[in-house]
């Protein structure tokens, strides 16, 4: 057991304090876990564009001041009353959805949308009591996606907390927790495609990344990359990449390119953008009578979807996903096996790292497009 066990914890924490300002290295206080919940030590963490959208409020809820943060790797350093499955010293990743095991979603083999912990982004406090954990100077700090990682020390629910084997280097594992899983789970668990097939990736950020990887581990021969910064080309390639098409180089638009390029059509297309559009070329570039499109990135709340219905009758497959269909708690130690097996690639998605002091260069190379993901180290 750790001394700490019970007790606040007083520690170090980077506070968004109002919209678009660095963060602020603050003392905090960090209360003992509640029924259902776990204190982690937090050792590495990553800085994930939605923690920097967020940050940034410009389209959602503003909820201030708050520990952003969610994706990472820890040690388990106490667990609240009825916690079995996590003890001290246990090593995790925190994530931002969570596995109940109990509702509908969590029992059926299909689905990892728990009813009660997926994510919620509006949600400053703990489900238990709808408080908060962290504090300063008697003042309530909100959290952020169940997570807020960017602290030396967070409080979870015990169904958003994955344990995973020891051995795995959690500076390397913890981008697992969130964008990797995202895009790799996309392209392995629901995209599928077979050796040997096309496949488009739409946006080569670190998720659109991660998806050429699931592409490249699956054996697809051509992986082609769409992408409106000609400059995240030659990086791709790292990730099995293998034909590239920027919109703007085209007068005609991108699905009819691809189409001309592939004989009619990708076998599969995974959508890691966003961007409406991009979501409507990545459906409607793969081929009629087997071609499937997975969309994976989160549009804005008035998108609306439009294409002709015979994209559909001729046999072409729409499908979305979310956190690459991974059950958080039940397949992460799984997904962390394949990199200690060296079946999947992780170092190459690390480009930076930062001590925590230092963490707001971390968002100055993602607000510069700089490198893919940048590990901040919270011991110095």
């Amino acid at each position: 057991m750790f001394e700490t066990a019970g007790k606040v914890i007083k520690c170090k924490a980077a506070v968004a304090w109002e919209a678009g300002k660095p963060l602020v290295i603050e003392e905090v206080e960090v209360a003992p876990p509640q029924k259902h919940e776990v204190r982690l030590k937090i050792l590495f963490t990553a800085l994930c564009h939605t923690d920097v959208y967020f940050w940034e409020a410009k389209g959602q809820n503003p909820l201030f001041p708050r520990i952003l943060g969610h994706e990472a790797g820890g040690i388990v350093e106490s667990v609240g009353e009825g916690v079995t499955e996590l003890q001290p010293g246990d090593h995790v990743l925190p994530v931002f959805t969570g596995e109940c095991k109990e509702c509908t979603h969590c029992k059926s083999e299909e689905s990892n949308m728990c009813d009660l912990l997926r994510i919620n982004t509006d949600r400053g406090t703990m489900l238990s009591d709808g408080k908060t954990r962290f504090s300063k100077d008697g003042k309530p700090i909100y959290h952020f996606v169940g997570t807020s990682t960017f602290s030396e020390y967070t409080v979870s629910h015990v169904g958003s907390v994955a344990k995973i084997n020891p051995a795995a280097p959690l500076d390397k594992v913890c981008v697992l927790s969130c964008g990797i899983c995202t895009g790799f789970g996309a392209t392995v668990n629901v995209a599928k495609p077979k050796k040997g097939s096309s496949v488009a990736i739409f946006g080569l950020g670190a998720v659109g990344l991660a998806a050429a990887e699931g592409a490249r581990v699956s054996g697809a021969s051509r992986i082609i990359g769409v992408d409106l910064n000609s400059d995240r080309f030659e990086e791709a390639k790292k990730f099995g990449v293998n034909e590239f098409v920027n919109p703007k180089d085209h007068k005609k638009p991108v699905q009819e390119v691809i189409a001309e390029m592939t004989n009619g059509g990708v076998d599969r297309s995974v959508e890691c953008t966003g961007s409406i559009q991009a979501m409507i070329s990545a459906f409607e570039c793969v081929h009629d009578g087997w071609g499937v499109a997975v969309l994976v990135g989160v549009p804005n709340k008035d998108d609306a979807f439009k294409t002709h219905p015979m994209n559909f009758l001729n046999e072409r497959t729409l499908k979305g996903t979310f956190y690459g269909n991974y059950k958080p708690r039940t397949d992460l130690p799984g997904v962390v096996e394949k990199y200690l097996n060296k079946e999947l690639e992780l170092d190459k998605f690390i480009t930076h790292s930062v001590p925590f002091s230092e963490i707001n260069k971390a968002f100055d190379y993602m607000l510069a497009g700089e490198g893919i993901r940048c590990i901040i180290r919270m011991e110095h």
